[in-house]
C-alpha cells in the first residue's frame, strides 16, 4: 500500500505541476495585456501596481511562473476584471455552492441506483429488469440542459412545487459565509432558521435531480452488470451449495465484489459530474463555480475564468486520487498487480 500510495502521489504532483503550467500560459493566450490578465490590476489604476508590472515583465519567464506558484499559494488570484474584487474568496463561495449540488446529487444517485441495479440484476429478463433498463437507457440519452428545462416547466411552473432559480428567498437575507446554502442556515443566528431550510429545500430538490440524473443511470447499468458477473464466480455457487440464505449471499458476498469495478469507475463518472453540474447551475441560476466559470467566459473575465479551470481541475483531481487510493485499500489485489508492474 505504501508504494502503491507513493506513486500516486507522485502522479498527482506531477499533474498538479502540469496544470499550474498551463494556467501560467493561458496568461500570454489571452488578448491584452500579461499582467493585466493575471492580476486584474489595470495600468490606470495606481501607481504602484505599474511599477510592479514593469518590474515583473522584465524579469524572466522562469522568475514570473515563481512568482506566480507563489501568489497561488498565498490565495492571490488576483482581482476580477469586471466587479475588481478579490478572486479567490469569492471562487471558495462558488465552491462551496457546487459541492454542495454535488454531494447531494452524488448521494440521491448511490441511494438511487444502486438498489435499482441491483434488484434488475436479480430479475434478470423479467419485465421489470426490461422495464429499468428501459427507463436508464432512454433517459441517459437525454441531454441534462433540455432536461433540466423540462423539470423546470413542469415541476417550478405548472406544479409550483419549486422555485424556478436560486438557493433561497432573498428576503431570508442568509449571510454567505461557505456558499453551502443549508451549511450558511445552520451557522446564522436568525430566529427562522428552519423556516429557511425548508425554504432552501424547496429551491435544492430540483436542481440536486437534475443533476444526479447520469450518474444514476450510469450507476444502475454498472451495478446490474457487476452484480450479473459476480453471481457466476465459484465462490457464489459454493455460499448456495453451503446453505447460505439468498439474503446473507447478496450482502456479504455479492454486493462487496460487485462495488470493485464500480467504484474503479467513480472518477471517470466525477468527471461528467462536474460538466452536468456547470450546465445545471447556469440554467438554475445557482451561484456556483461553474456558473461563474461560463459568465467569465462572455464576460472575457480572464483571472475568474483561470481561478475556476484551477478550482475545478483540483477537485477533479484530487477526487480522483481519493478515489484510487480507497479502491487500492479495499482491494488488495489492485495494488498488488501494480506493484508487480
Amino acid at each position: 500500500m505504501f508504494r502503491f500510495s507513493l506513486r500516486r502521489i507522485l502522479l498527482f504532483s506531477i499533474t498538479l505541476w502540469l496544470l499550474s503550467i498551463f494556467t501560467f500560459s493561458l496568461n500570454y493566450w489571452y488578448p491584452g495585456n500579461t499582467l493585466t490578465n493575471m492580476s486584474g490590476v489595470t495600468p490606470a489604476m495606481d501607481t504602484y501596481h505599474d511599477e510592479a508590472n514593469a518590474r515583473a515583465m522584465d524579469s524572466t519567464i522562469f522568475r514570473q511562473y515563481g512568482q506566480y506558484i507563489a501568489h497561488l499559494t498565498r490565495g492571490d488570484w488576483g482581482l476580477s476584471l469586471t466587479s475588481q474584487e478579490p478572486v479567490f474568496p469569492r471562487l471558495m463561495q462558488q465552491l462551496g455552492a457546487t459541492v454542495e449540488l454535488m454531494i447531494l446529487g452524488a448521494l440521491l444517485a448511490v441511494l438511487v441506483g444502486v438498489p435499482l441495479g441491483v434488484y434488475a440484476a436479480l430479475q434478470q429478463r423479467q419485465w421489470q429488469d426490461r422495464l429499468i433498463l428501459s427507463l436508464s437507457l432512454s433517459t441517459y440519452s437525454i441531454p441534462v440542459f433540455w432536461f433540466a428545462q423540462l423539470a423546470i416547466l413542469l415541476f417550478a411552473i405548472q406544479l409550483d412545487w419549486s422555485p424556478v432559480t436560486g438557493q433561497i428567498h432573498p428576503l431570508y437575507a442568509i449571510d454567505t459565509q461557505t456558499g453551502s446554502i443549508l451549511v450558511d442556515i445552520w451557522l446564522s443566528d436568525i430566529p427562522y432558521r428552519a423556516s429557511a431550510w425548508v425554504n432552501a429545500l424547496k429551491h435544492l430538490w430540483l436542481p440536486t435531480l437534475v443533476v444526479a440524473l447520469i450518474p444514476l443511470t450510469m450507476l444502475v447499468r454498472m451495478i446490474r452488470s457487476a452484480v450479473l458477473d459476480t453471481l457466476q464466480l465459484n465462490h457464489i455457487k459454493a455460499a448456495r451449495v453451503r446453505g447460505l440464505s439468498d439474503r446473507t449471499i447478496l450482502v456479504k458476498h455479492v454486493l462487496p465484489t460487485s462495488i470493485q469495478p464500480v467504484l474503479r469507475e467513480a472518477g471517470l463518472q466525477f468527471s461528467v459530474l462536474v460538466t452536468n453540474i456547470m450546465i445545471v447551475e447556469v440554467i438554475f441560476n445557482w451561484p456556483g463555480i461553474g456558473s461563474a466559470l461560463v459568465k467569465s467566459i462572455f464576460e472575457r473575465d480572464y483571472p475568474v475564468l483561470q481561478g475556476g479551470v484551477i478550482c475545478l481541475a483540483m477537485l477533479i483531481l484530487a477526487v480522483n486520487f481519493a478515489v484510487d487510493l480507497i479502491h487500492a485499500w479495499r482491494f488488495p489485489q489492485v495494488r498488488d498487480v501494480i506493484d508487480e508492474d
